[in-house]
């Protein structure tokens, strides 16, 4: 089939990616011709593990071309994807959908054949409609069928979600367009992944509540997390204890500085606010979107307690900035609410990452960045592991305590087992847990 993907950002360039890897020809297209001139340099524009392989591959392969111009793309097309943004609007935090409605607009004027229109950006519910309209409006003779077909990819696994995903959520009541969808990923049928088939408000709304319900998790064993510390209980026992359980599962228990990234804070924010305009309030999401805001600034108070209470004129190291390993994205990311706590606090921050030290750079004012976790903690009063990088989970702890002047690691991650750490002869911190009595 011949697919067009309007978009090559993370879900555009990955998903258009891994269609190509499957046979399809697809043209991707972006505005941006700076990146289209990059990506046919084979410079990709985000860190995502395999996807420059993956890209070059099906380049050489010619299933896979890039370029500016969306009317040639979608006139040959079967199945049109719009993968552009949807940042959260700036002053009430609704999904910002102009960039999904100008493509549809596009779009619409250059369809030149039947197909399939497919919303593969996370959008609010009701969204598909929006769009139907616009293509009816702006082209009444067109033969298009509007689809919802959300992404679940976790960066940093994104390649392997897209090849062996969970499920496939398709939002249509058109057989026709049900069809084509089928044979867009035909190439999974021996994967034998579940293709479910919805309405096309449900399968909006599917993203938004998986979304919600996994940062629900993450903030209930955080929360947990504070209790243990108190109760002198251990977090990652608590964590194991109730995974076990299949109705629960393992998943998302990590107790650690709260969620960040591209999806969750986003996608519970513009949540909240279509359960406010249809009057049917989310408790529960208000509640975690509030505490993980409050608890990435509390891990910076964290690291202050751990000084001794006072953070002024002293240098922190934070390893590791992105919001989570294998990517190189910042939005969100603890690390920047709590850079500003110890700046804040009068602290001088140092800060190495292995891939998001460029995207970090205009985030974090002020800090000092490194190339090596061993340069970051020279003369540091406090060691602060934020995000847990492969890098950084085997980092010899020895030299690390001889070149601190004061042997603080903060573990915001419980890599490091309390007692190796204590035995290098470093102060331990972790969270939902208390250090071991030395005798």
């Amino acid at each position: 089939m011949r697919i067009a993907m309007i978009g090559t950002g993370y879900v555009g360039l990955v998903s258009g990616a891994c269609f190509s890897d499957f046979g399809h020809h697809v043209t991707c297209v972006d505005k941006d011709a700076a990146k289209i001139d990059a990506l046919h340099r084979g410079v990709m524009p985000i860190f995502e593990p395999g996807l420059d392989r993956l890209v070059e591959r099906n380049v050489r392969g010619g299933r896979l071309s890039f370029t500016t111009d969306l009317g040639p793309a979608v006139a040959d097309a079967d199945a049109v994807f719009i993968a552009v943004g949807t940042p959260s609007r700036r002053g009430d935090g609704h999904a910002d959908l102009s960039y999904v409605f100008g493509a549809a607009e596009e779009i619409a004027r250059a369809l030149a054949k039947p197909a399939v229109v497919v919303t593969k950006s996370t959008v609010p519910v009701g969204t598909g409609d929006e769009v139907e309209r616009i293509i009816r409006e702006t082209a009444p003779e067109a033969q298009a069928w509007v689809v919802s077909n959300p992404e679940f990819l976790r960066e940093g696994a994104a390649i392997e979600d897209f090849k062996r995903p969970d499920r496939i959520v398709v939002g249509t009541d058109d057989e026709r367009a049900a069809d084509i969808m089928r044979e867009v990923y035909r190439p999974l049928y021996l994967n034998k992944a579940p293709l479910v088939f919805t309405s096309r408000r449900t399968a909006e709304l599917i993203k938004y509540a998986a979304n919600a319900f996994l940062a629900t998790k993450i903030t209930f064993i955080n929360e947990i997390a504070d209790l243990c510390e108190v109760v002198g209980a251990d977090v990652q026992d608590v964590s194991r204890g109730i995974g076990l359980d299949n109705r629960i599962g393992p998943k998302f228990l990590h107790a650690g500085p709260g969620y960040g990234g591209s999806c969750f804070p986003k996608d519970t924010l513009a949540l909240l606010k279509t359960a406010e305009d249809h009057q049917a309030p989310l408790r529960i999401v208000e509640a975690v979107a509030k505490v993980n805001e409050a608890r990435k600034r509390a891990m910076g108070r964290k690291v202050i307690q751990a000084m001794g209470g006072e953070a002024r004129g002293k240098t922190v190291a934070l390893l590791g900035l992105t919001f989570k390993p294998n990517t190189d994205d910042m939005r969100d990311a603890p690390s920047i609410s709590i850079v500003q706590a110890l700046q804040d606090a009068g602290a001088r921050v140092r800060g190495y990452d292995p891939e998001g030290t460029e995207q970090a750079r205009p985030l974090l004012p002020d800090v000092d960045f490194c190339d090596d976790p061993y340069d970051a903690a020279e003369n540091a009063d406090a060691v602060v592991l934020v995000t847990e990088w492969d890098v950084l989970r085997a980092l010899d702890l020895k030299r690390l305590a001889a070149t601190m002047a004061e042997p603080v690691l903060v573990d915001l991650r419980n890599v490091y087992p309390p007692e190796d750490v204590m035995s290098a002869g470093l102060q331990w911190y972790g969270v939902g847990r208390t250090a071991p009595n030395p005798g």
